[in-house]
């Protein structure tokens, strides 16, 4: 049974959601090798696995160093599923690594509970973010996590607050200096960035459609307990449950404004929705609804590759 094997952390789990997260990769990419199959293209795909299964790593780090979920690995298990379901997530190079830089900027956002080392995870925090965004310019919308960390943890000194901004100084001055190198044009870049779209026809298909019908519902579903269940948390754990929420409803931004939409940056949203579920899992007593559940998950892309 699913929730019974993943019930419990071990290491046989990596190898379980590391052989599932390969099978997306391989099959999302099927068309691209039989069409232009060689070397140079093999170790891209390689390398986007690799940063793919350290987004995996450091979400489980993250979770089981703040104890945002129980002692399980159903955290990374749907964590990879969610891939499956949309696997045209794993497509988008510069989508993969700005979620992998957000992760890592979610995790130090995350530490600021113990009220050590405030100034050094600040500026971590904002250095991962500011390079998600020059991968993919709306990660800057996480930006606001930190803020929003400085008043649930309330760090009051203004300092802190300034310290971000430097971060953010930091990274913009070897990006401009990068482009003077190349001769590339600043203004004309900096315009490129600032496009947004509110269309989603793009979305429009049944693939795309279902596998989002089901991350949303699922997730939606499983918020009314995640926030009940908040209130259950020990008074100094209660901020960090607080800011997956608004890391969820970031993504959520970042999905109805983006200007290219084809269902990739749904990613922005499987870290916070995983928690949340895993939350909502933990609770459910009857076994068979649990196995239940976790199974229209695992056969839900089976079902979509039909399509």
């Amino acid at each position: 049974m699913i929730s019974n094997f993943f019930s419990k952390s071990k290491p046989i789990h990596y190898i379980v959601v590391s052989v599932i997260l390969l099978l997306v990769f391989i099959l999302a990419r099927l068309k691209l090798f039989s069409l232009d199959f060689h070397l140079v293209i093999f170790t891209e795909q390689v390398g986007l696995f690799i940063v793919a299964m350290f987004s995996v790593f450091v979400l489980d780090f993250l979770v089981s160093r703040n104890s945002l979920t129980k002692k399980n690995s159903y955290n990374i298990f749907l964590f990879v599923l969610y891939f499956a379901i949309l696997p045209q997530t794993t497509l988008q190079t510069n989508l993969l690594f700005a979620n992998f830089f957000v992760l890592l900027a979610l995790r130090r956002i995350i530490s600021l509970r113990s009220q050590k080392e405030i100034k050094k995870k600040l500026f971590d925090a904002s250095i991962w973010i500011a390079i998600a965004t020059l991968f993919y310019f709306w990660s800057i919308l996480f930006f606001v996590l930190i803020f929003a960390a400085l008043l649930v943890y309330v760090i009051t000194d203004i300092k802190n607050y300034l310290i971000p901004v430097v971060g953010v100084a930091a990274v913009a001055i070897i990006a401009v200096s990068y482009f003077i190198i190349i001769d590339k044009d600043i203004v004309t870049y900096v315009k490129g960035l600032l496009y947004y779209s509110l269309d989603f026809t793009p979305l429009n298909s049944k693939r795309i459609i279902i596998g989002a019908t089901l991350l949303l519902s699922f997730g939606l579903w499983s918020l009314f307990y995640y926030i009940k269940n908040i209130k259950s948390q020990m008074k100094s754990y209660r901020p960090s449950f607080k800011l997956i929420i608004l890391s969820a409803i970031i993504g959520l931004a970042i999905l109805a404004i983006a200007p290219s939409k084809n269902g990739s940056e749904f990613i922005f949203l499987f870290a916070p929705l995983s928690i949340i579920m895993t939350n909502y899992i933990e609770v459910i007593k009857e076994k068979w609804f649990k196995e239940t559940l976790l199974w229209v998950l695992v056969l839900t892309p089976i079902g979509l590759l039909m399509l």
